[in-house]
């Protein structure tokens, strides 16, 4: 048997990383900072889905190599009740739209250590809507 247990990336600035997961409605669950292994690891979930976290890891003495271009990662996918709603609360917020809802399915951001989020809606795709529609593509994704 296989159980998930969750997703590790790594991040320089932890109160900015956390603030921007905390932006698509992650809360954290749980905590644990190692003084012999000078890291700290905060786990956060969606409201419900505690079985599906994501752990962020931040070494305390730095780490020279982020934030780089983590496409070799690949992205962490997260589905929404309203791609348009969240999409436009992650702009008033500071977030580039990587690639913007213009489907009213699938949007990418990016987190402030570079990792690739995927956006998609719930259900069926919204109808194509303004802003979205004709917004370009800001970066990779």
């Amino acid at each position: 048997m296989l159980k998930y247990l969750h997703t590790m990336v790594r991040v320089k600035d932890l109160d900015a990383s956390i603030a921007f997961y905390k932006l698509l409605g992650l809360e954290e669950v749980r905590r644990r900072d190692s003084e012999g292994g000078r890291f700290t690891l905060v786990f956060l979930a969606a409201p419900g889905q505690e079985d599906c976290k994501l752990e962020l890891t931040y070494n305390w003495d730095g780490d020279e190599g982020l934030p780089s271009d983590s496409r070799h990662f690949g992205h962490l996918a997260y589905q929404t009740d309203d791609i348009y709603g969240l999409c436009q609360h992650l702009m008033d917020n500071g977030v580039t739209i990587n690639r913007p809802p213009r489907c009213g399915h699938m949007a990418f951001v990016r987190s402030p250590d570079n990792v690739s989020i995927e956006l998609l809606q719930a259900g069926d795709d919204l109808p194509p809507a303004e802003p979205w529609a004709s917004m370009p593509n800001t970066g990779h994704w």
